[in-house]
């Protein structure tokens, strides 16, 4: 860490709020959303887990925000995954990698946030060292729909998203 970091603090804790309803899903990164039939893990691929899209981020290194307002329900120390819970009872999961819990943290940076905490979308979770896992494992970020409350939801299925922007489909 250098000494402005220690003076004034990380650049990636002063990323722009992002507004969005509560029953909105924003994108976790800026990245391009992918078919999760294409993941080479048939868990994420087969959405075992529940309703699913996947993101590919571009570049060196990625913040992995809160896709939605909430209460983090779980945060793994090895931050490749966290689970949080919306204000209207839907459940999200988001996995950063396909067996990125092998590196057992390596690669990944989290920012001070714990179970329980509240966020709002578009809050820094985690950073992502992109260029180190990548070279052992797909980099592919998963959302997961773990428990949908009795509602449905429609992602978008392609093109490039920046991060907090809604991934859900509008009905016309």
């Amino acid at each position: 860490m250098g000494f402005f970091d220690k003076l004034f603090g990380s650049f990636d804790n002063a990323l722009p709020k992002v507004h969005l309803d509560d029953s909105d899903i924003a994108a976790p990164a800026g990245g391009t959303i992918i078919d999760v039939k294409t993941l080479p893990d048939p868990v994420f691929a087969d959405e075992v887990l529940g309703k699913s899209v996947a993101f590919h981020h571009d570049g060196d290194s990625a913040v992995i925000c809160a896709p939605a307002n909430g209460v983090i329900r779980q945060l793994f120390p090895t931050g490749h995954a966290f689970q949080l819970e919306t204000k209207e009872g839907v459940w999200i999961m988001v996995h950063v990698g396909i067996d990125t819990v092998n590196e057992k943290g390596n690669g990944f940076k989290l920012y001070g946030k714990k179970k329980g905490d509240a966020v709002s979308a578009g809050d820094p979770i985690v950073k992502v060292d992109l260029a180190k896992l990548s070279e052992k494992y797909d980099m592919s970020t998963i959302l997961v729909i773990t428990e949908d409350n009795g509602k449905a939801f429609d992602f978008l299925e392609s093109g490039k998203v920046q991060r907090g922007q809604s991934i859900l489909k509008k009905n016309a």
